[in-house]
């Protein structure tokens, strides 16, 4: 019984590191339809999913509370700058509560992408964010590719990003 604890407290405590970021394409959730959501972003532009097809789309669960989501964040800012001209786009989803912070953060770190607010309905669709960042990969016709979770490996992030843009 010891032992069967220990095991359990092991597997806990690593997967809850955020040094323990997983890449996940999910048998279950890889190439799925990314559910679509239509909401205003904090610029009050309307932001549809769906209209995004024939892109290559990066969406980023995270929170201003969030350390590992506030060192992503101008990394994907570098790759709007970057990729944006070659179909890609990046859309952030604050878990925050509310939006002052979250609109603070955006002028603070100049983000040069779309920034929407975040619930537990919109997180519970994409099969429910327990902890952040959690991160999306979707290809050009909408469907999940990969999902990070926690400090994701940002150069295995680019790669797949790369290797998704110059897939037809």
């Amino acid at each position: 019984m010891l032992l069967l604890f220990l095991l359990v407290s092991i597997a806990l405590f690593a997967g809850s590191s955020p040094l323990a970021a997983q890449t996940v394409p999910s048998r279950a959730k890889a190439h799925r339809a990314a559910p679509n959501f239509s909401r205003m972003d904090l610029r009050h532009k309307k932001i549809e999913l769906t209209s995004y097809r024939g892109k290559v789309v990066l969406l980023n669960f995270w929170a201003t509370w969030c350390g590992p989501c506030l060192v992503e964040v101008p990394t994907f800012n570098e790759w709007q700058n970057k990729y944006g001209s070659n179909q890609f786009q990046v859309i952030g989803i604050s878990m925050d509560d509310a939006a002052p912070p979250v609109i603070s953060t955006i002028n603070k770190l100049k983000l040069n992408y779309p920034v929407l607010m975040g619930d537990e309905h919109l997180g519970a669709a994409y099969g429910g964010i327990l902890g952040l960042p959690v991160t999306f990969l979707i290809d050009r016709q909408g469907k999940i590719r990969a999902r990070y979770q926690g400090a994701s490996d940002l150069t295995r992030i680019k790669g797949d990003i790369e290797t998704l843009l110059h897939t037809r």
